[in-house]
C-alpha cells in the first residue's frame, strides 16, 4: 500500500485517528479525502477568519438539543447557546419531537434513561503504527440510553425516515460503540435501532450481546473504516462549503468573479442553478431545502416531474451504454427504468419525445471518449466565497472545443423566447463557464446548446458564448440570480397561492398561503 500524504500546508499529524459512523457515509455531501483527513484531525496550518452562519443549518440539531434538556435541565445553558433557527426549521424540531415521544413515550416506564457521557471506543497502541497513529477512537451520533443496572444498552439514530438505507459497515460501527463504548460498565446486550421523525416508526438494525457486536465489525466495518481513513481520493460537491481544507485542495477549481458578486464577508456556502431558481421563488423554500427537511411526494414526484426525469435517465443510461450510445428510434416497452412509476399517458408521451430526441443526438458524430454525461462541475469563486455546482446534461468535444448540452421537454407547443438566457441560471451559467475558458479545451467549436423536445417536434438553439452581447446578458442573469441570496442572511418566506400550492416544503413553512397545516 502507498503511503498516505496529505496535501501542503496542514499541521502535523498528533497520533490520533477519530472515527464514527458517518465516517463510512454515503451520498453527495461526502468527500472522501475530507473524511480522512477530519479523521487524522489535521487542520490546515494557516486558517482564515472564520464566518458563522446567523440561522442554524443543521436539521437535527436543534432536535437533539431540545431532547438534551428535556433530559438533562443542566443542559440548558449550552442549548441557547445555538445558532438562531428558521420558522420551518422550528415547526419541522417540534414535529420530530412529537414523533420521537410517540416512538418512545415518555412516561416513565422504559426501562432505559440517558446515558450520562457520549459511549466512545478507544484503543491505545503501545507505539504508533503505519499510520502513525497511537490512539484510534470510534463514536457514534445518536441518542445513546442505557439500563438501570448497566446490562442494556439501546443506540437509536434519528433520520427522516425509518426506512434511510443503512450499510453494514455502518450498521457494525453503531453496534461496536454500542457494546464497547465507555464510560460506563460494558454492558450484556445491545440494540441498534433507527427512528424515522416524519412518522415515528422504528426500524431495528441490530440486537445482540457484545460478542455478536464484535463479530459483526470485525467482518463489515473495520476494513471500511481503514479504506475511509486511508483514502486519497478528492471529490469537489457539496462538501467544498464547510470543508476546513478549501485552501489547500489541490482538485478544487477556482474561478474568481465567476458568479459577478465580489463580497467575501458571508459565510461560505454552495449555490447551483436549482438553488437560483428556488430562491427566486421563495427564499424560505430554498433554506428549507437545503436543510434537507422532508419533502411531500405527491409534489416532488408529479407524473409530469417525474416523466422528465425518466427522459433525462433514459437518455443518460443510452448514451452511456457502448452499444447503444448512438441514439435510435427504437424505444423499448420499459424505458422508464424502476425508479419510477408513470401513468400510460405520460409514458407515451416520454416516448415520442425521446423519438424526437434522435435527430438531434450530438454522440452520432462525437467521438469516442469524448462524452461526459451528467457530469458535476463545481468551482469555488474565490470573489464571493461561494461554491458554483451544477451539472450538464452533456458535455461533449467537437474537435478539440467543449459543447455543453442542455436537455429541455416541453407539453405544450409554445416556442421558446427569443432570449432563451432570460431566466436561465444553468444555460447562463454555462455560457459564462466556456466563455472564461474554465473548462478548458479550444474556444473554436465550443458553445451551448439547448435542446427543446416538444409532443410535435423538436427545436435546437445554438449560444455562442464568444459573443460579448451574448456573455454580458448571460453575466447579468447570474448577477440577479446570486446577489440577493448571497447577502440573505434570513430566508424570509415569500407568500403566494400558486407557489405555496407547488411547494414541496410548504408544511413547515409558518407563512404558507395555501391554508394547509403547517404541523
Amino acid at each position: 500500500m502507498s503511503e498516505w500524504r496529505p496535501p501542503e500546508g496542514l499541521n502535523a499529524f498528533a497520533g490520533t485517528i477519530k472515527v464514527s459512523v458517518a465516517t463510512v457515509g454515503s451520498g453527495d455531501y461526502r468527500c472522501p479525502a475530507n473524511v480522512a483527513m477530519k479523521a487524522r484531525c489535521l487542520r490546515p496550518a494557516a486558517r482564515g477568519r472564520w464566518k458563522p452562519d446567523r440561522l442554524e443549518d443543521f436539521s437535527f440539531g436543534p432536535f437533539m438539543a431540545e431532547l438534551d434538556e428535556a433530559e438533562s435541565p443542566s443542559r440548558r445553558r449550552h442549548v441557547a447557546k445555538r445558532r438562531q433557527m428558521h420558522d420551518g426549521l422550528r415547526t419541522w424540531t417540534a414535529h420530530a419531537q412529537e414523533m420521537y415521544w410517540q416512538a418512545f413515550p415518555a412516561d416513565g416506564a422504559s426501562p432505559l434513561a440517558p446515558a450520562r457521557a457520549p459511549w466512545i471506543y478507544r484503543i491505545d497502541l503501545r507505539g504508533p503504527d503505519r499510520r502513525g497513529a497511537t490512539r484510534y477512537e470510534i463514536s457514534a451520533w445518536g441518542r445513546q440510553l442505557v439500563s438501570s443496572d448497566g446490562r442494556v444498552r439501546e443506540l437509536r439514530l434519528p433520520t427522516n425516515r425509518a426506512d434511510r438505507p443503512r450499510t453494514r459497515a455502518e450498521i457494525s460501527i453503531a453496534a461496536l460503540v454500542a457494546a464497547e463504548g465507555r464510560p460506563g460498565p460494558l454492558p450484556e446486550h445491545v440494540r441498534v435501532v433507527q427512528v424515522g421523525l416524519s412518522d415515528g416508526r422504528c426500524r431495528p438494525l441490530f440486537e445482540g450481546d457484545r460478542e455478536a457486536a464484535r463479530r459483526l465489525f470485525a467482518e463489515h466495518g473495520k476494513g471500511e473504516l481503514e479504506n475511509a481513513v486511508d483514502s486519497i481520493e478528492y471529490r469537489p460537491g457539496a462538501a467544498c462549503a464547510k470543508c476546513a481544507f478549501i485552501s489547500v485542495c489541490p482538485a478544487l477549481p477556482r474561478a474568481s468573479g465567476l458568479l459577478g458578486v465580489e463580497d467575501r464577508e458571508h459565510p461560505r456556502r454552495s449555490w447551483s442553478p436549482t438553488n437560483g431558481r428556488s430562491y427566486r421563488v421563495c427564499p424560505a423554500r430554498d433554506h428549507l431545502r437545503r436543510l434537507n427537511l422532508p419533502t411531500e411526494w405527491s409534489i416532488e414526484h408529479s407524473p409530469a416531474a417525474d416523466r422528465g426525469r425518466a427522459v433525462h435517465g433514459f437518455l443518460a443510461r443510452r448514451h452511456a451504454s457502448a452499444s447503444q450510445r448512438r441514439c435510435s428510434l427504437d424505444i423499448p416497452s420499459d424505458w422508464v427504468g424502476p425508479e419510477y412509476t408513470l401513468p400510460d399517458q405520460e409514458q407515451e408521451l416520454g416516448k415520442r419525445l425521446l423519438r424526437h430526441h434522435v435527430t438531434v443526438c450530438p454522440l452520432r458524430h462525437a467521438r469516442k471518449g469524448a462524452v461526459r454525461i451528467e457530469p458535476s462541475l463545481t468551482f469555488h469563486d474565490t470573489a464571493s466565497d461561494v461554491i458554483v455546482i451544477t451539472q450538464p446534461d452533456l458535455l461533449y468535444r467537437d474537435g478539440d472545443s467543449w459543447v455543453w448540452r442542455e436537455v429541455k421537454t416541453r407539453t405544450g407547443e409554445r416556442r421558446w423566447g427569443s432570449d432563451v438566457l432570460d431566466g436561465s441560471p444553468q444555460l447562463a451559467l454555462a455560457v459564462v463557464l466556456l466563455g472564461r475558458g474554465d473548462l478548458g479545451g479550444s474556444r473554436t467549436r465550443s458553445r451551448v446548446e439547448l435542446e427543446i423536445l416538444r409532443p410535435s417536434g423538436v427545436d435546437l438553439e445554438v449560444i455562442d458564448p464568444f459573443t460579448p452581447s451574448v456573455r454580458e446578458t448571460a453575466q447579468n442573469v447570474l448577477v440577479e440570480h446570486v446577489r440577493a441570496w448571497h447577502s440573505d442572511t434570513a430566508a424570509s418566506p415569500r407568500p403566494d397561492v400558486n407557489n405555496c400550492a407547488r411547494c414541496e416544503v410548504a408544511r413547515w413553512c409558518t407563512a404558507c398561503a395555501t391554508g394547509g397545516d403547517a404541523g
